[in-house]
């Protein structure tokens, strides 16, 4: 029976990554377009792999578990999924859109996920008719031309093409070969030129970032710089738009299973995320304490960097986070370091060793030649210990990296694990460098023009009649 789709449905992935074009322009709107691709290279490749030849192009078939999407086009096979406005998107348009989400997220397509792609891909589609429809509409009511030609999409389609090292047929035969037809690709670029055109063109010159904004910012940003801060990137489950907590749940938990196995996680988040940083591959950049909600901090406290979190729960919806790296409050001390190390058992004679080290020293000139210099000298081993605070170092370390100058490397240093020297690349405080005026200006002028674009799409929706099939 057919069932009315609610109003609330989320900006998806189509229309938040033309947002970012909006502020960065025609090239990086090529750059996001290309990348789901690319990020997917691995599980395209498995894909391939698993795919028999065969005369016409056709989808890999399912390994064991797996689902796949709906067939392409076949006879009288084809039925109604929805309806937009007295528009019909078909089943065999839903069946292909599922396909490219597929090929583009490196999710594998299971009895579990197929209800997302199948989400996504309907919303996506939906979107898209309200799109087109209202651009329509302004082209009759001002005589002007809005919805990008076919001279422009296949631009799009040649850079997308040059950015996975292959040209256009080659690339076309790749969705080909997926059973993806290139109709459903190219309508999927023309949306997102034609409504970040409309957007820009309506709204842009009318934004304007003034300079209290642009000190409320500065002022935030130097306060957050005294607080433990953290690089993440995150994907955020709807409740509301997935039809409720409990769906949100199982949604999160099959991602992260997937993205355990493989699956790149900026081409889950472009896929299936409901924030803006959606469009970023789910890049929130640093983050500070209080930015999260209470949940999500307290489990980002927990983490160490290059972890992926458990589903959390928050109010609306469920968090599935990455963590990149973390630094310390403003305040504390930074130190990169390097060293060249012999490794010796606890007891064991160390002036062989020692003598070793103490002859290398002369010889290492910088932190760049620290490697080289270890790997002529036979049992010696050199390593990037990377960036830490230096209340964390081990005493040994943390008193050699308190006296030495950046650039400087101390004598032989003994711990249970051997002898060490320890090369000091570089120190700062903890807390970020302070972002220009111009990057605050263009950061609030992207943020603005993206919640407007949210609202058009909002009210399209609410004064539409979508039923679902």
């Amino acid at each position: 029976m057919a069932g009315r789709m609610p109003g609330r449905l989320r900006l998806v992935k189509e229309t938040i990554s033309s947002m970012k074009s909006l502020v960065t322009g025609h090239s990086a709107r090529r750059a996001a377009l290309a990348c789901a691709l690319l990020a997917a290279g691995s599980s395209l490749a498995y894909a391939q792999a698993q795919a028999p030849a065969a005369p016409a192009p056709a989808a890999p078939p399912a390994a064991q578990g797996q689902a796949q999407a709906p067939a392409p086009r076949s006879g009288m096979s084809e039925s109604v999924a929805a309806i937009v406005n007295d528009e019909i998107i078909s089943t065999y348009d839903l069946g292909q859109r599922m396909r490219l989400l597929i090929a583009t997220s490196g999710v594998q397509p299971t009895e579990q996920t197929l209800p997302q792609f199948q989400r996504e891909a309907l919303v996506s589609l939906v979107d898209e008719h309200l799109q087109f429809q209202e651009l329509r509409r302004v082209e009759r009511e001002q005589k002007i031309e809005i919805v990008a030609s076919d001279e422009e999409v296949d631009e799009e389609i040649a850079g997308m093409a040059q950015s996975n090292n292959m040209s256009r047929e080659q690339f076309l035969q790749f969705l080909q070969s997926r059973g993806i037809g290139v109709d459903t690709l190219r309508q999927q670029i023309r949306a997102q030129i034609s409504w970040a055109r409309w957007i820009r063109g309506r709204y842009g010159s009318r934004l304007r970032i003034g300079d209290d904004q642009i000190a409320a910012a500065q002022a935030r940003m130097a306060a957050a710089a005294a607080k433990p801060q953290y690089q993440i990137s995150e994907v955020l489950i709807d409740a509301n738009r997935v039809g409720g907590m409990q769906q949100a749940m199982q949604g999160a938990q099959q991602l992260v299973a997937q993205m355990q196995q493989g699956a790149p996680f900026p081409a889950v988040a472009r896929q299936f995320s409901a924030s803006p940083t959606a469009a970023a591959g789910g890049d929130a950049g640093w983050v500070s304490q209080g930015e999260l909600p209470a949940e999500v901090e307290q489990v980002l406290e927990q983490m160490r960097p290059g972890q992926l979190s458990q589903p959390i729960p928050v109010r609306d919806g469920v968090y599935i986070l990455y963590l990149r790296d973390k630094r310390a409050g403003g305040g504390a001390t930074l130190v990169n370091l390097k060293q060249a190390a012999v490794a010796l058992p606890a007891g064991a004679d160390e002036a062989a060793a020692r003598a070793k080290l103490e002859q290398l020293k002369p010889q290492i000139t910088s932190c760049e030649t620290l490697e080289a210099a270890a790997a002529k000298v036979e049992g010696v081993v050199a390593s990037d210990l990377g960036e830490a605070e230096l209340a964390d170092l081990a005493p040994q370390f943390r008193d050699a990296a308190e006296k030495l100058q950046v650039g400087q490397v101390s004598d032989p240093i003994r711990t249970g694990a051997g002898l060490h020297l320890v090369a000091v690349c570089g120190r700062r405080v903890a807390g970020g460098q302070n972002m220009e005026r111009e990057a605050i200006e263009n950061r609030l002028y992207g943020q603005q023009l993206s919640m407007i674009a949210r609202r058009y799409m909002r009210d399209l929706r609410n004064s539409a009649t979508i039923e679902t099939r």
